[in-house]
């Protein structure tokens, strides 16, 4: 019985290659599900329920940015407490209802209810499918591990984005398209039945420690918040990015498809438009988490923040189809750059002990990205229009990145 414990704990992503393989395939679904919406909802805000203002049609990403945010709080605690496992699937229990509910809506609240419970869906699904693989993962496998679980949940969602445009194309924007979430849900539903829980691997890395003081094991709930959102250099800078990357995402995705749609581009084109954003964000995770077990986190940080911005600025400038694509395709490596290098940037900074809690505390911060992000691109759209809002929220993830250039230290520790 000893024998099988020691070998149930065992670190590394080939010795547990059948249990990160499936908890790659979920995240293909926990991405499937947001991407779903990404074309059609804010065309379903404009055209079926006859959403003038930009800041009630964004509304539904408000909603969607602070659920997940305060569910990713609270979903390291919750994780320590029922494990892994559990709160995995009472996620995908949770998502079921998110295109059963948009189905039979018959007004924008209940679309603004549906994208709560994708919040709760989306919070406790991807945080324990990025929890679970830091259990299975070495610290020097970090970047690789999320490079592969952020390429899968991106890829889901620009593979979904796309083909929710083409259904809504051939059909209609409801119902068709969200037919593919029920699938989405009870196959993500059925896989996570099927995995394994990984707090053996947990508590092997526990026992083992990574040098650092005793001091550094037992701190309070309140002592993580702190040192996440603030009074550490290097743990606040990753939030600060983290917030601002999904700031400028919580933007595109309520603004790209209104203004694509007004330079008159047809709905399949603009699922193809916002789907090639995600697709690239997904793609290039796949190298450029691995890169970052190479060459460091930081760097790769602040040059994703500056591209981030560029690439939004190059939208503006763009005025046919094949420059939008070009411009979609800078945005997703700008945020591959970040995207997984922040999460192993907070991974290798924290201790086993409080990983959890560190990485629900930094995912609040980029979660609520989205919120802010629909707030502030909303309210700037309708005073100054959708350029002029897409072109101010660059600023952000630009000062971003200057921020990390001077605050962060380097995460990456040879020998770990």
């Amino acid at each position: 019985m000893k024998g099988e414990d020691l070998h149930e704990a065992q670190l590394g992503l080939r010795e547990n290659l059948l249990q990160f393989s499936l908890l790659v395939v979920i995240n293909l679904f926990v991405g499937s599900m947001v991407g779903l919406e990404r074309t059609v909802l804010p065309l379903l805000g404009s055209e079926v329920f006859g959403l003038a203002s930009a800041s009630a049609a964004l509304s539904f990403i408000v909603s969607f940015g602070f659920t997940k945010a305060l569910v990713n709080l609270a979903a390291g605690a919750l994780a320590d407490r029922f494990g892994r496992r559990r709160i995995l699937i009472f996620g995908w229990g949770v998502g079921i209802f998110v295109p059963v509910t948009v189905i039979a809506a018959t007004a924008w609240w209940q679309i603004v209810l549906a994208n709560v419970l994708l919040g709760v869906n989306q919070g406790l699904t991807w945080s324990m499918t990025v929890n679970m693989k830091m259990d299975l993962a070495t610290p020097r496998e970090r970047g690789l591990a999320l490079g592969l679980n952020e390429f899968a949940g991106y890829a889901g969602l620009a593979l979904a984005s796309g083909l929710s445009g083409l259904v809504a194309a051939e059909y209609f924007l409801r119902p068709e398209p969200f037919y593919l979430g029920i699938a989405f849900a009870l196959a993500g539903l059925g896989l996570s039945v099927a995995v394994r829980d990984t707090g053996e691997h947990l508590r092997s890395q526990v026992s083992r420690g990574v040098g650092l003081s005793e001091v550094d094991e037992k701190l309070s709930p309140r002592e993580i918040i702190s040192r996440t959102t603030l009074t550490d250099p290097t743990l606040s800078s990753c939030s600060v990015s983290g917030l601002t990357t999904n700031l400028k995402d919580g933007m595109a995705w309520g603004l790209f498809p209104l203004y694509f749609a007004a330079a008159g581009l047809a709905v399949e084109r603009i699922g193809l438009v916002v789907a090639v954003y995600p697709a690239a964000w997904g793609v290039f995770q796949l190298f450029t988490g691995p890169l970052s077990d190479r060459l460091g986190r930081k760097w790769l940080i602040v040059s994703g923040m500056l591209v981030q911005a560029a690439a939004l600025w190059l939208i503006l400038l763009a005025d046919s189809y094949g420059p939008w694509l070009a411009a979609s395709v800078l945005l997703g490596l700008g945020t591959a750059l970040v995207y997984p290098t922040l999460l192993a940037a907070v991974s290798d900074a924290a201790h086993p002990s409080w990983r959890a809690s560190s990485l629900g505390v930094y995912r609040a911060w980029r979660d609520s990205g989205y919120a802010f992000g629909a707030l502030i691109a909303g309210a700037l759209a309708d005073l100054f229009g959708v350029a002029w809002s897409i072109g101010l929220v660059a600023l952000l993830p630009l000062a971003a990145g200057i921020i990390a250039a001077v605050r962060m230290g380097e995460t990456l520790r040879s020998g770990r």
